[in-house]
């Protein structure tokens, strides 16, 4: 029951902070709204860097993985593009590209997965294992499920 909670205690956090960093402010510039890239190959907003970002306003943009590995199917939940949660079949794997605002890269903006469970070699049921990885470098693992809570990061 702790786990279960400690979980969804994990998900309406990044539903919290998500909402609250994408206001509507009517200002003449419009914030760009995160997309999805699916598995375009990356490279094509390359720089990564603060600079590169210059002339959009000092925005920029960050490739974001998340992968939950294992076999057979699971319930996932994760934040990243949106608030979503999915039966899946494992191995599963998702990029997006973030485009962060100069207050998102001061503050950060938080992106998580929560696998479900799966069957561990002794046949007890534990968490899938994670991985988050941010302009290809990995950021956080549930070392191989022993997290229950997941992976998160806050990607500035």
């Amino acid at each position: 029951m702790r786990k279960a909670t400690a979980g969804l205690a994990l998900i309406v956090s990044g539903v919290l902070l998500t909402g609250c960093g994408g206001g509507d402010d009517g200002g003449a510039e419009g914030k760009p709204a995160p997309s999805a890239s699916g598995s375009q190959e990356p490279g094509g907003g390359s720089g990564g860097d603060a600079g590169g970002g210059a002339d959009k306003g000092g925005e920029v943009v960050r490739e974001v993985t998340l992968e939950v590995g294992g076999t057979g199917k699971t319930q996932i939940a994760y934040v990243a593009d949106g608030n979503k949660a999915e039966q899946v079949t494992l191995p599963w794997k998702k990029t997006v590209e973030l485009s962060l605002t100069k207050a998102e890269q001061e503050v950060g903006v938080l992106v998580s997965v929560v696998p479900g469970s799966v069957p561990g070699e002794d046949g007890m049921l534990k968490p899938a294992p994670c991985t988050i990885t941010v302009d290809g470098e990995k950021v956080d693992d549930n070392q191989d499920g022993k997290d229950v809570l997941g992976c998160k990061h806050t990607v500035k």
